[in-house]
């Protein structure tokens, strides 16, 4: 008895695409069940490490300083760069640079 070569392909093809539409099924909704961000995961704000830093017009150590951002100051970091931190300090409303040696961000943890 002569398969055709098209229904013999066709049922090879159906063969292999049944566990594969079954394991993604389950694939996708497996990790529906879990929280994406749990707000122990958050990153936390951004914090002054010693006790003033400051700011400069450019990023690098050589540009003029505009400001001194001090620990207690809370300021909002826009962008990174080169181990440079491009910020707002909201205390005082100063923009500039400021080494990223110095100000870091804390890190919340689950304890679950």
């Amino acid at each position: 008895m002569r398969i055709p070569r098209t229904v013999l392909c066709a049922a090879a093809l159906a063969t292999l695409a049944v566990p594969a539409t079954a394991s993604a099924s389950a694939a996708t909704t497996a990790p529906a069940a879990l929280p994406l961000v749990r707000d122990c995961d958050r990153p936390g704000p951004w914090t002054v490490g010693t006790n003033a830093v400051n700011i400069r017009k450019s990023p690098t150590t050589r540009s003029s300083i505009v400001g001194v951002l001090y620990r207690s100051h809370r300021f909002t970091v826009h962008s990174s760069r080169g181990g440079w931190h491009y910020i707002t300090d909201r205390t005082t409303g100063v923009k500039g640079w400021v080494s990223g040696s110095y100000v870091y961000r804390d890190a919340y943890m689950c304890l679950d």
